[in-house]
């Protein structure tokens, strides 16, 4: 089975996406690599860089933990003279019961240290959730030059 696919589009403003199935520890490790291949390919900084790849590890990580098994979509895009990417993370997963605590600092169902969702919310520009009890967690990040 292939572990990412790459796509072309030639509708307005993305030009390329490329989606990783993410269910093993191995596909972490790809999602970074892809991510940080872009941003450097678009001249992000090395701080920009780290910040961004960091909630992508963590981003992917949860689909692992969470869910089993889900998948990330990297799509570049240059929008009203802004160029940047966004990535998609979905799962078919339980979901979250409730988002708002789920997104309070400290907070965590695996004992860990509660940093995930909310530590990668303060390292993405953009950062939206979206999840349905027994249906699955879409979270986007997005960033811009």
């Amino acid at each position: 089975m292939e572990k990412y696919q790459d796509s072309r589009d030639s509708g307005q403003g993305q030009s390329v996406s490329t989606t990783i199935f993410v269910a093993s520890y191995e596909d972490v490790i790809v999602a970074r690599q892809k991510v940080r291949e872009l941003m450097n390919e678009m001249k992000f900084s090395l701080l920009d860089q780290t910040r961004v790849v960091t909630a992508v590890s963590e981003l992917s990580r949860n689909i692992i933990v969470h869910a089993g098994k889900g998948e990330m979509t990297i799509i570049k895009y240059d929008e009203s003279g802004r160029r940047g990417f966004r990535c998609i993370f979905e799962d078919k997963g339980p979901g979250i019961a409730d988002i708002d605590l789920a997104m309070r600092e400290g907070y965590s169902t695996t004992n860990s240290l509660g940093l995930g969702l909310s530590g990668s919310k303060k390292l993405c520009k953009n950062f939206s959730i979206q999840s349905t009890r027994g249906k699955g967690t879409r979270i986007e990040i997005a960033e811009w030059k």
